[in-house]
């Protein structure tokens, strides 16, 4: 038997393939649906993806522009007690403004504490006060670690410290903070 010409075996081929997309059609008809909506979910996650991508971007470029908050307001932290969040996230800080001591009594009170310490060693400049050792090497979020376990008198040695040294109002801030919150306790 001789081989049928080239065009009639693709003829048939083309009949068989039709006959099994027939015999196929009730699947897909119930199929599709599924099928549309996953092919356009996956086009809705690689958009969001590209456009995630190109906020980074944006952020890393503008970052470059604008510096970058020591901590964000909403950032926190496990070390801490819910009463530094709830008093750092404005809850209760409008209540404490009323029973604050005034700033007069606040200067009174560090320049007493600046005076009471003995003048610092020369390593005590370098490393920290004697209540902290290595403070002046910490972070903002290590220090609030720390402030838990320190005492009235111990807080307003490391604020001493601090406004005679670095000053740095970051840490000025959040030693004040501090001392208000045991001396309410």
């Amino acid at each position: 038997m001789s081989p049928l010409p080239l065009p009639v075996r693709i003829a048939a081929g083309l009949v068989a393939t039709a006959v099994e997309q027939a015999r196929d059609l009730p699947r897909l008809v119930v199929e599709f649906p599924v099928t549309a909506v996953s092919q356009a979910l996956q086009a809705s996650m690689r958009m969001q993806q590209k456009v995630t991508e190109l906020a980074i971007k944006g952020d890393r470029a503008l970052g470059t522009l604008r510096p970058v908050e020591e901590r964000p307001s909403w950032a926190t932290f496990d070390d801490e007690d819910d009463d530094e969040r709830v008093a750092r996230n404005g809850a209760v800080t409008e209540l404490r403004r009323t029973s604050r001591p005034e700033p007069d009594t606040i200067v009174e009170t560090v320049v007493e504490a600046v005076v009471e310490p003995e003048a610092p060693a020369a390593e005590d400049v370098v490393t920290g006060p004697n209540v902290l050792p290595d403070y002046a090497s910490m972070t903002i979020p290590q220090l609030r670690g720390r402030l838990r376990h320190l005492t009235v008198e111990e807080l307003r040695s490391l604020l001493a410290w601090e406004t005679a040294r670095g000053n740095r109002p970051p840490y000025v801030t959040m030693l004040s903070n501090r001392i208000t919150t045991v001396t309410e306790a």
